[in-house]
């Protein structure tokens, strides 16, 4: 019996970046995948990085809506739950701007998938809360006992 041992390059890469603003960004190389190629996705993956840092050297006052609820929900809720309407109505009174209630929701919900958030109760009055280190090990350690 003899076993073959065929070393295939990969068929297919694929990575997602997400910036402040919420966009993202897919790349995907099909085909085969050779080592120069990996290193051009990565080269710009490192320059929507360089961006983002950009950003937010820029300061409250010329950052987005999004990277400002953000900072919102580190400042002002980092402990509590919190609502859409909630955050609608103290980024007016923190920024002097508005925001709509289908914004916020949509931002709140980006952040919710992407492991930021975490939320409870029916959609028509979901709250959320800040995924802190201290819930994520709590998470931890019920999943390895409920295992």
């Amino acid at each position: 019996m003899y076993v073959w041992s065929v070393s295939m390059p990969a068929r297919k890469l694929r990575v997602e970046v997400f910036d402040d603003e919420g966009n993202r960004y897919t790349v995907i190389v099909e085909g085969e995948v050779t080592r120069k190629k990996a290193q051009c996705v990565l080269d710009i993956v490192e320059l929507l990085g360089s961006v983002q840092k950009g950003n937010e050297r820029m300061g409250p006052s010329k950052s987005t809506k999004f990277s400002k609820t953000k900072l919102l929900i580190n400042d002002r809720f980092a402990f509590t739950w919190f609502s859409s309407r909630d955050i609608v109505e103290t980024y007016g009174k923190t920024f002097g701007d508005v925001i709509t209630l289908s914004t916020a929701s949509t931002y709140l919900a980006r952040m919710t998938r992407r492991g930021f958030l975490m939320t409870e109760g029916p959609q028509n009055n979901r709250k959320y809360r800040m995924f802190t280190e201290l819930s994520k090990s709590i998470l931890k350690s019920l999943n390895k006992t409920s295992k």
